[in-house]
Protein backbone atom coordinates (compact mmCIF):
# COMPACT_ATOMS: atom_id res chain seq x y z
CA UNK A 1 0.00 0.00 0.00
CA UNK A 2 1.54 3.54 -1.08
CA UNK A 3 0.41 6.30 1.46
CA UNK A 4 -0.45 9.53 -0.38
CA UNK A 5 1.56 12.42 -0.48
CA UNK A 6 0.49 14.91 2.48
CA UNK A 7 2.13 18.25 3.66
CA UNK A 8 0.02 18.70 6.62
CA UNK A 9 0.08 15.39 8.26
CA UNK A 10 2.54 13.15 9.10
CA UNK A 11 2.47 9.49 8.33
CA UNK A 12 4.32 6.79 9.48
CA UNK A 13 3.13 2.92 9.97
CA UNK A 14 4.30 0.76 12.54
CA UNK A 15 3.36 -3.28 13.34
CA UNK A 16 0.02 -2.36 11.56
CA UNK A 17 -0.55 0.96 13.05
CA UNK A 18 -0.99 3.94 10.73
CA UNK A 19 -0.19 7.06 12.99
CA UNK A 20 -1.53 10.23 11.03
CA UNK A 21 -0.33 13.43 13.72
CA UNK A 22 -1.97 16.55 11.98
CA UNK A 23 0.55 18.74 11.41
CA UNK A 24 0.04 22.42 11.23
CA UNK A 25 2.10 23.22 14.74
CA UNK A 26 2.13 27.04 14.19
CA UNK A 27 -1.87 26.73 14.59
CA UNK A 28 -2.36 24.48 16.95
CA UNK A 29 -3.29 22.18 13.69
CA UNK A 30 -6.01 24.52 13.05
CA UNK A 31 -8.05 22.14 10.47
CA UNK A 32 -7.66 23.84 6.95
CA UNK A 33 -9.12 22.25 3.72
CA UNK A 34 -5.87 20.74 2.71
CA UNK A 35 -5.42 19.06 6.11
CA UNK A 36 -9.38 17.92 5.44
CA UNK A 37 -8.83 16.60 2.01
CA UNK A 38 -5.32 14.77 2.93
CA UNK A 39 -7.13 13.06 5.94
CA UNK A 40 -10.12 12.07 3.96
CA UNK A 41 -7.62 10.82 0.92
CA UNK A 42 -5.66 8.37 3.55
CA UNK A 43 -8.98 7.28 4.74
CA UNK A 44 -9.87 6.31 1.82
CA UNK A 45 -6.20 4.66 0.84
CA UNK A 46 -6.37 2.76 4.13
CA UNK A 47 -9.98 1.49 3.44
CA UNK A 48 -9.37 -2.09 2.44
CA UNK A 49 -6.14 -2.66 3.49
CA UNK A 50 -6.71 -4.72 6.43
CA UNK A 51 -2.87 -4.94 7.19
CA UNK A 52 -3.65 -2.01 8.89
CA UNK A 53 -5.32 -2.94 12.40
CA UNK A 54 -5.75 0.51 13.77
CA UNK A 55 -5.22 4.23 12.80
CA UNK A 56 -3.84 6.80 15.90
CA UNK A 57 -4.73 10.50 15.25
CA UNK A 58 -3.03 13.36 17.16
CA UNK A 59 -1.41 16.31 17.01
CA UNK A 60 1.87 17.96 16.77
CA UNK A 61 4.11 19.76 19.30
CA UNK A 62 1.40 19.16 22.25
CA UNK A 63 -2.04 20.03 20.55
CA UNK A 64 -4.65 17.93 18.89
CA UNK A 65 -6.39 20.14 16.99
CA UNK A 66 -7.48 23.64 17.53
CA UNK A 67 -10.24 24.13 15.36
CA UNK A 68 -10.82 25.41 11.73
CA UNK A 69 -8.69 27.80 9.92
CA UNK A 70 -9.91 31.08 9.96
CA UNK A 71 -7.89 31.91 7.18
CA UNK A 72 -9.46 29.29 4.79
CA UNK A 73 -12.82 31.07 6.34
CA UNK A 74 -11.28 34.59 4.97
CA UNK A 75 -10.65 33.42 1.88
CA UNK A 76 -13.84 31.33 1.11
CA UNK A 77 -15.79 34.81 2.47
CA UNK A 78 -14.82 36.26 -0.89
CA UNK A 79 -16.32 33.63 -2.91
CA UNK A 80 -19.58 34.25 -1.36
CA UNK A 81 -22.01 31.38 0.56
CA UNK A 82 -21.64 28.52 -1.57
CA UNK A 83 -17.92 28.36 -0.45
CA UNK A 84 -18.69 28.57 3.07
CA UNK A 85 -20.79 25.52 2.67
CA UNK A 86 -19.02 23.57 0.28
CA UNK A 87 -15.90 23.79 2.93
CA UNK A 88 -18.14 23.19 5.96
CA UNK A 89 -19.95 19.98 4.38
CA UNK A 90 -16.54 18.82 3.24
CA UNK A 91 -15.58 18.89 6.73
CA UNK A 92 -18.83 16.87 8.01
CA UNK A 93 -18.06 14.35 4.84
CA UNK A 94 -14.60 13.48 6.57
CA UNK A 95 -16.11 13.01 10.16
CA UNK A 96 -18.78 10.49 8.45
CA UNK A 97 -15.84 8.69 6.76
CA UNK A 98 -13.55 8.57 10.05
CA UNK A 99 -16.71 7.45 11.77
CA UNK A 100 -17.43 4.43 9.38
CA UNK A 101 -13.72 3.34 8.67
CA UNK A 102 -12.87 -0.19 9.20
CA UNK A 103 -10.01 -0.13 11.02
CA UNK A 104 -9.90 1.27 14.85
CA UNK A 105 -9.92 4.68 15.08
CA UNK A 106 -7.73 6.02 18.40
CA UNK A 107 -7.84 9.60 19.16
CA UNK A 108 -4.60 10.83 21.45
CA UNK A 109 -6.06 14.12 22.59
CA UNK A 110 -3.64 16.82 23.99
CA UNK A 111 -3.73 20.31 24.60
CA UNK A 112 -6.54 22.37 22.54
CA UNK A 113 -9.28 20.37 21.08
CA UNK A 114 -11.45 22.30 19.95
CA UNK A 115 -14.57 22.65 17.04
CA UNK A 116 -13.08 20.64 14.50
CA UNK A 117 -10.86 18.64 16.44
CA UNK A 118 -13.59 18.51 19.36
CA UNK A 119 -15.47 16.59 16.09
CA UNK A 120 -12.86 14.22 15.12
CA UNK A 121 -12.86 13.00 19.06
CA UNK A 122 -16.62 12.39 18.93
CA UNK A 123 -15.89 9.78 16.62
CA UNK A 124 -12.90 7.72 17.77
CA UNK A 125 -13.41 4.02 18.70
CA UNK A 126 -10.78 4.56 21.35
CA UNK A 127 -10.41 8.45 22.88
CA UNK A 128 -7.28 9.03 25.14
CA UNK A 129 -6.56 12.35 26.56
CA UNK A 130 -4.13 14.12 28.75
CA UNK A 131 -6.14 15.73 32.01
CA UNK A 132 -4.44 18.91 31.02
CA UNK A 133 -5.89 19.36 27.62
CA UNK A 134 -9.15 21.68 26.52
CA UNK A 135 -11.62 21.09 25.67
CA UNK A 136 -14.56 23.25 24.04
CA UNK A 137 -17.40 24.37 21.53
CA UNK A 138 -16.17 27.97 20.81
CA UNK A 139 -18.44 28.72 17.76
CA UNK A 140 -21.17 30.17 19.16
CA UNK A 141 -18.48 32.77 20.89
CA UNK A 142 -17.54 33.50 16.63
CA UNK A 143 -20.78 34.18 16.18
CA UNK A 144 -20.89 31.08 14.43
CA UNK A 145 -22.39 27.51 14.67
CA UNK A 146 -20.95 23.90 14.89
CA UNK A 147 -22.92 22.92 11.85
CA UNK A 148 -21.22 19.97 10.81
CA UNK A 149 -20.11 18.68 14.79
CA UNK A 150 -23.14 18.76 16.63
CA UNK A 151 -24.77 15.55 15.45
CA UNK A 152 -21.39 13.83 16.26
CA UNK A 153 -21.64 15.31 19.83
CA UNK A 154 -24.78 14.73 20.52
CA UNK A 155 -24.33 10.96 19.71
CA UNK A 156 -20.97 10.79 21.68
CA UNK A 157 -21.69 13.10 24.91
CA UNK A 158 -26.00 13.34 24.60
CA UNK A 159 -28.09 16.32 24.30
CA UNK A 160 -28.46 17.72 26.96
CA UNK A 161 -24.93 18.28 27.62
CA UNK A 162 -24.17 19.02 24.08
CA UNK A 163 -26.81 22.41 24.65
CA UNK A 164 -25.00 22.94 27.64
CA UNK A 165 -21.55 23.20 26.19
CA UNK A 166 -22.56 25.07 22.77
CA UNK A 167 -24.50 27.38 24.10
CA UNK A 168 -21.97 28.42 26.54
CA UNK A 169 -18.71 27.90 24.71
CA UNK A 170 -16.93 26.30 27.91
CA UNK A 171 -14.03 25.08 27.91
CA UNK A 172 -13.10 21.50 30.44
CA UNK A 173 -9.98 19.56 30.91
CA UNK A 174 -9.61 15.58 30.18
CA UNK A 175 -10.93 14.79 33.51
CA UNK A 176 -14.46 16.31 32.79
CA UNK A 177 -14.35 14.86 29.04
CA UNK A 178 -13.95 11.63 31.10
CA UNK A 179 -16.82 11.97 33.03
CA UNK A 180 -19.17 13.53 30.60
CA UNK A 181 -18.21 10.25 28.38
CA UNK A 182 -16.23 11.84 25.69
CA UNK A 183 -13.06 10.22 26.48
CA UNK A 184 -12.41 6.77 27.70
CA UNK A 185 -9.56 7.63 29.46
CA UNK A 186 -7.74 10.53 31.18
CA UNK A 187 -4.27 10.63 32.17
CA UNK A 188 -2.30 12.95 34.05
CA UNK A 189 1.31 12.98 32.19
CA UNK A 190 2.76 12.64 28.48
CA UNK A 191 4.35 8.98 29.84
CA UNK A 192 0.97 7.93 31.62
CA UNK A 193 -0.88 9.04 27.65
CA UNK A 194 1.93 6.59 26.06
CA UNK A 195 1.23 3.68 28.10
CA UNK A 196 -2.08 3.75 28.04
CA UNK A 197 -1.60 4.31 24.22
CA UNK A 198 0.67 0.62 23.74
CA UNK A 199 -2.09 -1.02 25.87
CA UNK A 200 -5.00 -0.17 24.09
CA UNK A 201 -3.10 -0.92 20.60
CA UNK A 202 -1.82 -4.18 22.14
CA UNK A 203 -5.98 -5.48 22.99
CA UNK A 204 -6.84 -4.32 19.34
CA UNK A 205 -3.78 -6.89 17.95
CA UNK A 206 -5.52 -9.48 20.02
CA UNK A 207 -8.84 -8.99 17.93
CA UNK A 208 -9.26 -9.99 14.16
CA UNK A 209 -9.43 -7.16 11.85
CA UNK A 210 -12.39 -8.65 9.62
CA UNK A 211 -13.91 -8.88 12.68
CA UNK A 212 -13.38 -6.14 14.04
CA UNK A 213 -14.22 -4.36 11.01
CA UNK A 214 -17.81 -6.24 10.57
CA UNK A 215 -18.39 -5.71 14.32
CA UNK A 216 -17.41 -1.65 14.27
CA UNK A 217 -20.29 -1.65 11.17
CA UNK A 218 -22.81 -3.79 13.28
CA UNK A 219 -22.52 -1.24 16.42
CA UNK A 220 -22.88 1.58 14.33
CA UNK A 221 -25.97 0.16 12.56
CA UNK A 222 -27.92 -0.19 15.41
CA UNK A 223 -28.47 3.11 15.04
CA UNK A 224 -30.31 3.38 11.92
CA UNK A 225 -31.84 0.13 11.32
CA UNK A 226 -34.66 -1.74 12.33
CA UNK A 227 -33.75 -4.25 15.01
CA UNK A 228 -35.51 -6.98 13.31
CA UNK A 229 -34.19 -6.60 9.96
CA UNK A 230 -30.60 -5.65 11.82
CA UNK A 231 -30.48 -9.16 13.58
CA UNK A 232 -31.31 -10.96 10.47
CA UNK A 233 -28.19 -9.65 8.66
CA UNK A 234 -26.41 -9.85 11.71
CA UNK A 235 -27.37 -13.75 11.78
CA UNK A 236 -25.89 -14.05 8.40
CA UNK A 237 -22.52 -12.33 9.61
CA UNK A 238 -22.12 -14.85 12.18
CA UNK A 239 -22.66 -17.60 9.44
CA UNK A 240 -20.22 -16.56 7.48
CA UNK A 241 -17.61 -15.48 10.00
CA UNK A 242 -17.84 -19.06 12.00
CA UNK A 243 -16.87 -20.43 8.23
CA UNK A 244 -14.85 -17.47 7.31
CA UNK A 245 -10.71 -18.11 7.99
CA UNK A 246 -10.60 -16.08 10.78
CA UNK A 247 -13.45 -18.29 12.35
CA UNK A 248 -11.93 -20.83 11.93
CA UNK A 249 -7.97 -19.65 12.74
CA UNK A 250 -9.60 -18.69 15.89
CA UNK A 251 -11.45 -21.71 16.82
CA UNK A 252 -8.00 -23.64 16.14
CA UNK A 253 -6.46 -21.43 18.25
CA UNK A 254 -8.33 -22.23 20.69
CA UNK A 255 -8.96 -25.49 21.02
CA UNK A 256 -4.46 -25.67 20.51
CA UNK A 257 -4.09 -23.23 23.45
CA UNK A 258 -2.16 -21.23 21.50
CA UNK A 259 -2.68 -17.58 19.89
CA UNK A 260 -4.63 -17.00 16.46
CA UNK A 261 -1.98 -15.62 13.61
CA UNK A 262 -3.22 -12.15 13.63
CA UNK A 263 -2.29 -12.00 17.39
CA UNK A 264 1.10 -13.62 17.14
CA UNK A 265 4.10 -11.08 18.53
Amino acid sequence: MSLPNTQTLLLERVEGVLYVTLNRPDSRNAMSLAMVEELRAVLRTVRHDQSVRALVLRGADGHFCAGGDIKDMAGARAKGGDAYRELNRAFGSLLEEAQYAPQVLVAVLEGAVLGGGFGLACVSDIAIAHQGAKFGLPETSLGILPAQIAPFVVKRIGLTQTRRLALTAARFDGAEALRLGLVHFSEADDQAVVDRLAQCLAQVRQCAPGANAATKALLLATETENLGSLLDHAAGQFAEAVLGSEGVEGTMAFMQKRKPKWAED
